[in-house]
C-alpha cells in the first residue's frame, strides 16, 4: 500500500461562490443546504437542512446556488500550487487532491516537511487547507481533516481510523444499520470477519469494510494492457478557444471507452495531457470510482484549461490533447435496458456530439422537465450532454398552477392590459385584494375583449431570501367572450400573458 498525501480545502463549494469562512454562508441544491461556512455551522446550520430551517437558525445567512463548474475551475489553482512542488497531482474531486508521498518526502527531507511545504504553498495561493499523509487515500483524507493535518505512521492507518464514527464512510443506510446492530465506530466495523460482512452487506459493504481496516477500496489494479490504450488529437492550426478542445475531449473519451470495452476494462483514474503552442504541457490526473462518461471527461478538461485561458481564449493555443488510462480495473458490466435500447441511446449521443462540434455547444438541446410554479418554468432546454438543473420536477411547489396544463407557452410573455367596467386598470394589493372585477382584456396591444369569466388571484412569492431573484406576483385565469382562455399574471403593477389554453 502506497503512502499518499492529501490536500483538503474545507467547505470548497462555499469558497467557489465567493463566501469566506468568516461570513455565514451556504450553497444550496434541490432546496437543501449542500455545504456551509464555518460561521454558518457555528450558528447551527448543517448539511441537508431545508433552506428555511437554516435561515431560521441563522437569519443573516448568505445563500447561493451551487456552481459545480466554478468549483472545478477554481480548484485548478490549488492543483497548480501543489504541482509546483511535486508532480502527478490527482484531483479526486474539486476541493480534494492527492499525490504520491514517498518519493517527494525523500526529496524534501521527510513526510512532515513535505506536508507543511505543500500546505504553505496552497495557503500562499489564497486558499485555506489541511494536508495529511497516511497509507491509502481514505486515511490520508481524514488525516488532512484532523486539526489542520497530520502524518499517520506507516502501518498505523487501522489504529488511526478506529475511533472515527461510521458517518465518515458516507453511507448513511449502512451506518444506520450497523448502529442498530451495536457497531458504533470504524474499529468495531473493522473487527468483523470480512467474509461475514460481504455475505451480509454485499459488495458495497465489503468495500466499506476494507476502508475501515485501512486498506485500499479495491484490490490492486491489474498491470496495464500491452496495447497502448491512450487516444490523442492534434490541432492544426492550434485551437484558440477552450470549447474546441472540450468538443475534441468528448470525441476522444468515446474512442477511449470503446478501446477499454473491447478489453473488458474500465478506467478509475484518467490522465489528461494538454500541449500548448509554446511547448508547455499541462498534465492532470482525475479519479472516479467507475467509468467517467464522455461529458464528465469534457467537464474535467474544461476545468484543466482554466489554468491557461483568459475570457475563454487559450494562451498560445492548444496543439494536442491526449487521454490516457492511468489505472485500470476489470469492468464489472452494467444492466442494459430491455431489447438492448442502451446501445441505440449511445449511437444517438455520438451523433449529437458530432453536430455540436459543428454548431457549437448550444446548437442542439433537449427538453427537460424541472420544477416550478408557472408553466413557463416547467420545461427548460439543456444542451445535449449537460446535466439538467437541480430543481425537482415533483415539488412540492405550493401555489403551482393546477391542471390541466396550458397548451401554448410563449417564449416571451405577451404584454396585456386588464381593465374594469369603467376602463380603469385592475390592480392587486399586497393582501391580494382585487380593485375591481376584470371586465376587459387586451393582449399584445390588440383590441380589448370582454371577460366572460375569471378566477384568481393565486399569489406566488418566490425566492424571498435572494433579493436579486425574488419575485412577487399573482395569477388569474380568464376566459373572454370570444372563447379564448388565458393564464394572466400581474407583477410590479404590470399584466402579461404567461400561457394560453386552446
Amino acid at each position: 500500500m502506497g503512502r499518499v498525501l492529501v490536500v483538503w480545502c474545507p467547505d470548497w463549494p462555499v469558497t467557489a461562490v465567493g463566501v469566506d469562512a468568516g461570513t455565514p454562508g451556504a450553497v444550496v441544491a434541490e432546496q437543501r443546504v449542500a455545504a456551509c461556512s464555518a460561521a454558518a455551522r457555528a450558528a447551527g446550520v448543517r448539511r441537508g437542512q431545508r433552506i428555511r430551517d437554516a435561515q431560521r437558525r441563522c437569519p443573516e445567512l448568505v445563500v447561493r446556488e451551487r456552481d459545480r463548474d466554478a468549483e472545478g475551475r477554481l480548484f485548478e489553482s490549488v492543483a497548480e500550487a501543489v504541482a509546483e512542488l511535486t508532480p502527478k497531482v490527482e484531483v479526486v474531486r474539486p476541493g480534494l487532491c492527492a499525490v504520491p508521498a514517498r518519493g517527494a518526502a525523500r526529496f524534501y527531507g521527510g513526510e512532515e516537511s513535505l506536508r507543511l511545504l505543500v500546505q504553505d504553498a496552497v495557503v500562499e495561493a489564497g486558499f485555506d487547507c489541511g494536508a495529511g499523509i497516511a497509507d491509502g487515500l481514505f486515511a490520508a483524507e481524514l488525516a488532512a481533516r484532523d486539526q489542520g493535518g497530520t502524518v499517520v505512521a506507516e502501518g498505523g492507518a487501522a489504529a488511526f481510523l478506529a475511533p472515527y464514527p461510521l458517518s465518515v464512510l458516507d453511507r448513511p443506510e449502512l451506518a444506520d444499520l450497523l448502529r442498530r446492530l451495536g457497531v458504533r465506530t470504524l474499529g468495531d466495523f473493522a473487527a468483523l470477519p470480512a467474509g461475514h460482512v460481504a455475505g451480509r452487506f454485499g459488495p458495497d459493504g465489503a468495500l466499506a469494510h476494507r476502508l475501515a481496516r485501512g486498506e485500499e477500496p479495491r484490490p490492486v489494479a491489474p498491470a496495464p494492457a500491452a496495447a497502448d490504450l491512450s487516444v490523442r488529437d492534434e490541432f492544426d492550426p492550434p485551437a484558440a478557444r477552450a470549447e474546441q478542445v472540450v468538443f475534441a475531449a468528448k470525441r476522444l473519451a468515446g474512442r477511449l471507452h470503446e478501446g477499454l470495452g473491447a478489453g473488458g476494462l474500465t478506467c478509475v483514474r484518467l490522465a489528461v495531457d494538454v500541449g500548448f503552442a509554446d511547448g508547455h504541457v499541462l498534465r492532470r490526473l482525475w479519479r472516479h470510482d467507475g467509468a467517467l462518461s464522455e461529458t464528465a471527461v469534457a467537464e474535467r478538461v474544461r476545468w484543466q484549461l482554466s489554468a491557461g485561458r483568459v475570457d475563454g481564449s487559450v494562451w498560445g493555443g492548444v496543439t494536442w490533447l491526449e487521454l490516457s488510462p492511468d489505472q485500470l480495473v476489470p469492468d464489472e458490466g452494467r444492466q442494459e435496458s430491455l431489447w438492448g435500447r442502451t446501445a441505440v441511446t449511445e449511437r444517438v449521443a455520438r451523433a449529437a456530439d458530432r453536430i455540436q462540434a459543428l454548431l457549437g455547444h448550444g446548437g442542439i438541446t433537449r427538453p427537460v422537465l424541472v420544477g416550478g410554479r408557472g408553466p413557463g418554468e416547467w420545461v427548460v432546454r439543456v444542451p445535449v450532454g449537460d446535466l439538467p438543473p437541480g430543481e425537482r420536477a415533483g415539488g412540492p411547489w405550493p401555489g403551482r398552477v393546477p391542471a390541466p396544463a396550458p397548451s401554448r407557452v410563449p417564449e416571451r410573455a405577451w404584454p396585456a392590459e386588464v381593465t374594469d367596467a369603467s376602463g380603469a386598470p385592475v390592480t392587486v394589493s399586497a393582501r391580494c385584494a382585487v380593485s375591481a372585477p376584470p371586465a376587459y382584456v387586451a393582449v399584445g396591444g390588440g383590441r380589448a375583449a370582454p371577460v366572460a369569466s375569471w378566477t384568481g388571484p393565486w399569489p406566488a412569492v418566490e425566492r424571498w431570501w435572494d433579493a436579486a431573484h425574488a419575485r412577487r406576483r399573482a395569477r388569474f385565469q380568464v376566459v373572454t367572450g370570444e372563447g379564448r382562455a388565458y393564464l394572466l399574471a400581474v407583477e410590479s403593477g404590470r399584466w402579461h400573458v404567461e400561457a394560453a389554453y386552446d
